[in-house]
């Protein structure tokens, strides 16, 4: 039952909601998915998830339109990529059409915290594929379960389109050259939290560098670099980096602006010919970014200006809120 919810006040917070779905692996294949309310699940203390880090999850979202009409953005795309995450570390696909009946009855089962269309808020759903069959042998397991869970999250400028600040991180990996950085499991995330916490704690985000050679840009903590450059739409191109499917979406929304998009090796010098910067991805969208301090070199570079980057986040939000045509098919109207 749907609690008092003060939409306005929401952030990138889980807030619980009625149901989680849940299918199974076993002897080869996938049972039906099941709503459940149980937010906890059995697990075996030898389960390979815990004990060789067997997980991968998503982030997809449900939004209400200006027409009051719910919208879930590329969840095809998500499944595709959540697939490519379990083929990387070696656990059975989730079927993309049991990936998206998933999604669509957990939105069913959780409809009423799907927040109203002024608050620009969304429902957000976790994906979460788990390896729990017990292995004490280092190997993957044969037995693994698929979870759905949704928490309704704000939108991201509460003050408006905000640049933000990051430091240059070369002290800590992310992820290796030919890991499993381009994959979403939850490992990449931890081996860049005592990176993250240290920067946080000076008040300012996490830019990654490449394992390498820390020359180029990798990663903005869970998000991807972009960067204007005159007529060009920029943004890393490396093994080690997710594929985002904002940053995806971005770049096909620029092309249509009249930019080049370039996926290139970004060295960390460049970054003083790029007219714009930002971080990207599912919970931002865009978030603008006004300075990226180099601490071992004593430089600071600055971006005072964010229009194409404003423009290309008002017209991805407004396909999202159905205020905008949606000529590629990128959103599922429920």
């Amino acid at each position: 039952m749907k609690k008092q919810i003060d939409w306005n006040a929401l952030g990138f917070h889980y807030t619980e909601t009625d149901f989680i779905i849940r299918a199974d692996y076993k002897d080869g294949q996938w049972s039906k998915p099941i709503a459940t309310t149980e937010k906890y699940i059995p697990l075996h203390v030898a389960a390979t998830a815990l004990n060789y880090g067997q997980e991968a999850f998503e982030g997809v979202k449900a939004i209400r339109g200006v027409d009051n009409k719910i919208r879930i953005f590329r969840m095809q795309d998500h499944a595709l990529r959540m697939q490519s995450s379990a083929k990387a570390i070696a656990m059975p696909e989730v079927p993309v059409e049991l990936f998206c009946e998933c999604i669509e009855l957990a939105l069913q089962k959780n409809i009423e915290y799907v927040p109203p269309h002024d608050t620009l808020a969304s429902l957000y759903f976790r994906p979460l594929l788990l390896g729990t069959s017990p292995r004490l042998g280092v190997g993957p397991g044969d037995e693994y379960t698929f979870i759905i869970y949704a928490s309704p999250i704000g939108n991201y400028f509460k003050g408006g389109f905000q640049p933000t600040t990051f430091i240059i991180n070369r002290h800590v990996d992310r992820a290796a050259t030919l890991g499993v950085g381009a994959y979403k499991v939850g490992g990449n995330y931890a081996a860049g939290f005592r990176a993250t916490q240290e920067t946080h704690r000076q008040g300012y985000g996490c830019l990654f560098t490449d394992a390498l050679t820390h020359q180029y840009i990798d990663e903005c903590e869970a998000a991807n670099f972009l960067g204007i450059k005159g007529n060009l739409y920029l943004t890393p191109d490396s093994h080690s980096i997710l594929p985002s499917v904002t940053n995806r979406s971005l770049m096909q929304l620029a092309q249509e602006m009249g930019l080049e998009v370039k996926r290139t090796p970004i060295l960390v010098t460049e970054l003083a010919t790029l007219d714009e910067a930002a971080a990207c991805g599912t919970a931002t969208i865009i978030a603008p970014i006004g300075t990226i301090i180099d601490p071992d070199h004593n430089l600071t570079y600055s971006f005072a200006k964010h229009t194409v980057c404003e423009q290309l986040y008002h017209d991805l939000l407004a396909i999202q809120h159905g205020e905008k045509e949606d000529k590629h098919g990128w959103c599922t109207i429920v």
